[in-house]
């Protein structure tokens, strides 16, 4: 009888076939160069950018500008539909802007000023004209 369970056990044995493992690794190649394929195509379409403007004052104010801008319908980015304007995150963004103007008076330089006093005129005619 023990010899009857050994010849089960071997028959019940998993052949495995070799094609079966080389197909399985043709496969896998094929996804990986595919892979590496779509990186290199979205590494492409990635859009080149220079170096990043310093840090400053200046910086701060243009960001919080060109925001209200975008939410007044004033800029827009390039391959997108027209959006209707949005004056309330507009007015949030001048605000941010007053704010800024308020609790920094008497700390900054001229230059400083006199960029966050007309750019915040700018920003301000860019609302009444849309919201006009």
């Amino acid at each position: 009888m023990a010899e009857e369970e050994k010849q089960n056990k071997e028959e019940k044995k998993i052949i495995i076939d070799e094609d079966w493992k080389q197909q399985a690794q043709k496969e896998k190649e094929v996804l990986a160069a595919q892979e590496r394929a779509e990186q290199k195509k979205a590494q492409k379409q990635r859009p080149t950018r220079g170096p990043m403007p310093a840090g400053d004052f200046a910086g701060l104010v243009s960001m919080l500008v060109t925001q209200a801008l975008f939410s007044l319908g004033l800029l827009q980015v390039e391959g997108q539909e027209k959006r209707e304007p949005d004056l309330e995150l507009a007015k949030y963004n001048i605000d941010m802007l007053e704010a800024l103007q308020e609790k920094t008076k008497g700390n900054l330089t001229e230059a400083e000023e006199a960029v966050l006093k007309n750019m915040l005129n700018e920003v301000r005619m860019g609302y009444v004209k849309v919201a006009g």
